[in-house]
């Protein structure tokens, strides 16, 4: 009985590490970024990160380039396609990912003209790090 309720106890155990753990596979959870998809382009434009705020806020591109973005922030900043927190609206932009203070970092090349709205993923509450990219 003793060796039966330790094989139930061990399994137990397992059974919460992998719960925890995340094991096993459920298809990807909806709150997983969408990867980026396509490769670099041309830079079209630049937007800059300074005192928590984009700017320009709204640019214009040529189907085929990219965005770069340079932050000039005093931190880390986690440029995202829109929707938060699915990033899943424009996949290009996820390219951009984390952004150390002082660092620079590109979207892929946005493929068609649309309009794409962008985030940062960490402060995705912040209107004033949120904006579009319109691809023509």
């Amino acid at each position: 009985m003793r060796n039966r309720v330790g094989t139930y106890l061990a399994a137990a155990v397992l059974m919460a590490v992998a719960i925890a753990c995340g094991g096993g596979d459920d298809g990807g959870s909806p709150l997983d970024p969408t990867p980026p998809s396509g490769s670099p382009g041309p830079s079209g434009a630049m937007i800059t990160i300074t005192n928590g705020a984009v700017s320009p806020s709204s640019v214009t591109i040529a189907a085929g380039q990219s965005v770069t973005f340079v932050n000039n922030d005093n931190r880390a900043r986690e440029m995202a396609s829109d929707p938060h927190p699915v990033h899943s609206t424009c996949p290009q932009m996820n390219a951009v990912g984390s952004i150390p203070p002082g660092g620079t970092r590109s979207s892929n090349a946005f493929p068609t003209a649309r309009t794409c709205g962008f985030h940062d993923h960490t402060d995705d509450t912040n209107r004033s790090l949120q904006g579009t990219v319109v691809i023509q």
